[in-house]
């Protein structure tokens, strides 16, 4: 055990470089212990002593598969599973559902580091660090040829595994970890769950601030979605929780600077000056906490007829186990109990893995899925077994499709979308003459503004308003398919002695320059300026940078929506006016 306080040359081993710490007076000791326990073989006997509550049994479905990680079972009962660091998806099949392989396991696709997987519309999607894959499942389970949907997602770091799941809208969901144990990221998609369309050639940032969700499912009673998170190293062996969440579009969940409910993280300095205070009010609480450290991986919700009846609509969570904690937390399967579409409680259900008075382990689950015929298969990437959980009491029905409540998710994506433009929502007051150094109104944007390119924000210029106190930027686009208007930028408390900001502001959600400008939320899903990316061969798109002048500064939280922002700056606007730009793209840009 090493005793140690959180000095500055720990803090950049553990903090990373993005952005500089800053002294506040912090000085937080804390007990960490990094141990692993030993691997050892998963012997008859020690299989005989895995625990599951009763009316269940255990068995071995597929041994020796070296790292198998993420699961997933197509409509025929086909399982497939990655293996990491073999670079491969297997195929393995149980057509009886007997709990013996048909055949030996095959592999059907080569991808380095492929890790997540998914099933939609007949096609296997695969995720490695950066890509994403599909490919079409041929009658006989092997697949047809791969083709590559996404190549630019954020590259691995500490966090490299992606997983994959479609939500109830039918729009593939990614979740991307952190590339740290606890940083300021410069990339706004790590750390977040993304949403994207099943082609790939869109996508958003739905929630963010999870440092390492990989376990993340639909409520199938609610439509609500849920998700485990990892939590951060090195504060101690009983910090921080696992956390479970409620995920929702649009909010992020404290990391890297709250943790829990109210846990404040002491290696960390939120950018832009921002508080821990301010960090905590922009961030939405973990519903529910797990042991620290257990490592929660691939989670699902009970959707079968085999299990008890009591246990339709809870959840399960495969827990890898620990190496950051004595004694060892993890290396388990839990259930997650469920009432009226709240958590109410965490209870072991498959135990047993950790051997020799917790000195060493027989298996690290991490992939979890449902058989055709109901039973839990979970995935080893140890030492490499397909366990099969079934349940062998009275007989139940077979496992059907569930079809996941689609309206909560709904309502999520509906708000601010098919909007007027700002200006057409905002009171008849005096004109604002707004311009740009970089384009004439109505003409077309410099490539160096669009995402495509270098992505940044252009300089504007306005006239001056007497008796301003503040100004609001949002910039729009109403050509956009999906979400109309798009909305590519949300500034305010722009001083009232500012009447022009430079190119190129810092994509932060509060500046030091010009001092007190805060940033929102743009309709990617990550503050500040983010440039037009339409669709390539569109016809040019209108993208409207409008000013507001008010006669106040907002109490308005960094990160707040735009709907945010217009609702207090409503009643304390004194002028506006915009500047138009277009842009259109014709060719795939260089990748």
């Amino acid at each position: 055990m090493k005793r140690f306080s959180l000095g500055a040359a720990l803090l950049c081993a553990l903090v990373g470089p993005a952005w500089a710490q800053q002294g506040d007076g912090t000085d937080a000791p804390a007990q960490v212990n990094t141990f692993k326990p030993a691997k050892v073989e998963a012997t008859a006997t020690r299989l005989a002593a895995l625990k599951v509550p009763a009316g269940f049994t255990v068995t071995v479905l597929a041994r020796d598969l070296q790292n198998l990680r993420m699961l997933v079972v197509a409509p025929n009962g086909n399982i497939y599973a990655s293996r990491r660091e073999q670079g491969d998806v297997l195929l393995l099949k149980d057509a009886n559902e007997d709990g013996v392989l048909d055949q030996l396991p095959q592999a059907v696709a080569h991808r380095p580091g492929v890790h997540g997987l998914a099933i939609n519309a007949d096609q296997l999607y695969m995720a490695t660090a950066t890509e994403i894959f599909r490919a079409p499942i041929r009658p006989d389970g092997t697949l047809g040829a791969v083709g590559r949907i996404i190549n630019d997602l954020p590259d691995g770091g500490q966090h490299p595994n992606r997983t994959l799941a479609f939500g109830p809208d039918g729009m593939l969901y990614i979740s991307v970890g952190s590339s740290c144990n606890a940083c300021n990221e410069t990339n706004p998609e790590h750390a977040a769950l993304l949403r994207a369309s099943p082609d790939g050639k869109t996508r958003t940032i739905f929630a963010s601030g999870l440092r390492n969700m990989l376990g993340f499912a639909w409520d199938p009673a609610t439509g609500e979605l849920w998700g485990m998170d990892h939590g951060i190293d090195f504060l101690g062996d009983d910090v921080q929780p696992e956390e479970l969440n409620h995920i929702v579009r649009g909010r992020q969940y404290g990391w890297p600077h709250i943790w829990g409910r109210d846990g404040q993280n002491p290696q960390s300095t939120p950018p832009g000056g921002i508080s821990k205070a301010q960090w905590a009010a922009m961030s939405a609480p973990m519903v529910s906490g797990y042991t620290a450290h257990a490592a929660p991986m691939q989670m699902l919700f009970y959707t079968a007829g085999q299990f008890p009846a009591d246990y339709h609509g809870d959840a399960f969570v495969t827990m890898r186990g620990s190496w950051n904690r004595k004694p060892a937390s993890g290396y388990e399967v839990v259930r997650i109990r469920f009432r009226n579409g709240q958590p109410i409680a965490f209870e072991p259900f498959l135990t047993g893995f950790l051997v020799d008075g917790g000195q060493a382990h027989i298996a690290r689950p991490v992939g979890l899925a449902l058989s055709r015929g109901g039973a839990l298969l979970v995935g080893d990437d140890a030492n490499g077994a397909l366990y099969r959980v079934a349940y062998t009491g009275p007989s139940g029905t077979a496992a059907a499709p569930v079809a996941v409540p689609v309206g909560p998710l709904q309502r999520q994506l509906s708000q601010g979308n098919n909007v007027p433009l700002v200006l057409e929502r905002t009171p008849n007051v005096a004109t604002l003459r707004v311009r740009s150094p970089a384009f004439a109104d109505g003409q077309p944007l410099p490539s160096r503004f669009s995402a495509y390119h270098e992505g940044v924000s252009p300089p504007l210029e306005w006239d001056p308003v007497p008796g301003a106190v503040s100004y609001v930027v949002i910039a729009e686009d109403p050509d956009a398919a999906a979400i109309k208007p798009f909305v590519h930028w949300v500034a305010w408390n722009i001083p009232g002695t500012v009447t022009r900001l430079p190119e190129g502001l810092q994509t932060l959600p509060r500046l030091t320059e010009p001092a007190g400008l805060q940033q929102g939320a743009t309709s990617r899903g990550a503050p500040g300026y983010y440039g037009p990316r339409p669709p390539v061969g569109d016809p040019p798109h209108h993208y409207h940078f409008q000013v507001l002048a008010l006669d106040t500064t907002l109490a308005v939280d960094p990160g707040a929506s735009r709907d945010e922002v217009l609702k207090a700056a409503q009643r304390h606007i004194r002028a506006k006016g915009s500047v138009v730009g277009t842009y259109q793209q014709m060719d795939a840009p260089l990748k």
